[in-house]
């Protein structure tokens, strides 16, 4: 199991990291403007400071909670309030007030992780534009792209395998299926055309031809 603990204080998170070291991989990080946001849902659970400087705690979840699929315990002052949460925390979430003792950390953490039962939504993402593979919807941030079912199937295709470049007949029998009957050029032509056109609202191109072979995902800010 994976944490990932965000604290501005760097003796809190080296004592967080020495109490729980020996029952999880745990990563430290101080700064929270210099987190790599694509790989936060690599760890099973996030301990989160509430008073940071720059950004709040709260500020940087309510801005990425779309984003970050896992949950999350916040550090917390004493005069918390509950309903401080309502609105961008998941009911997965919890909090530790300070100055908390090393017993109630590690308990709190083991009790956590054994009762996170949340159904994963299995995000595909790069960038700003994410998959929801259980709800099969794209976004850009908070956006939800309508595509239709074989637009979403050629976006996941190509995110999913976003360093390799596909051919149209290769597209078109990935989403239709080797007995399908059609033009697989102009159809797939045609569908990445309305994909561009939809994306392009929110100021992005994720599909980028490959002159003579075909497309591949490679987001291109517009």
């Amino acid at each position: 199991m994976k944490i990932l603990a965000i604290d501005d204080d760097q003796d809190l998170l080296n004592l967080i990291k020495n109490t729980l070291i020996k029952s999880y991989q745990v990563d430290i990080e101080n700064d929270i403007n210099s987190i790599n946001i694509e790989k936060l849902n690599r760890y099973d659970l996030i301990i989160l400071d509430v008073m940071m400087p720059n950004m709040s705690g709260f500020d940087f979840l309510r801005k990425h909670r779309f984003q970050i699929d896992s949950p999350v315990i916040f550090l917390t002052a004493k005069d918390f309030e509950d309903d401080r949460l309502e609105g961008f925390a998941s009911g997965g979430d919890d909090y530790i007030t300070k100055p908390f003792s090393i017993k109630e950390l590690r308990a709190r953490v083991d009790a956590h992780i054994r009762r996170e039962h949340r159904k994963k939504t299995n995000r595909l993402s790069d960038k700003n534009i994410y998959c929801d593979l259980i709800e099969m919807s794209f976004y850009v941030g908070n956006n939800n792209v309508p595509l239709t079912s074989s637009e979403y199937e050629i976006c996941k295709l190509l995110l999913k395998h976003k360093s390799n470049t596909f051919s149209k007949e290769n597209i078109y029998t990935s989403v239709y299926g080797y007995d399908a009957i059609g033009d697989s050029k102009s159809s797939i032509t045609e569908r990445v055309k309305n994909i561009r056109s939809k994306f392009e609202k929110y100021g992005v191109n994720p599909i980028k031809t490959v002159w003579g072979i075909g497309y591949k995902w490679e987001i291109e800010n517009l």
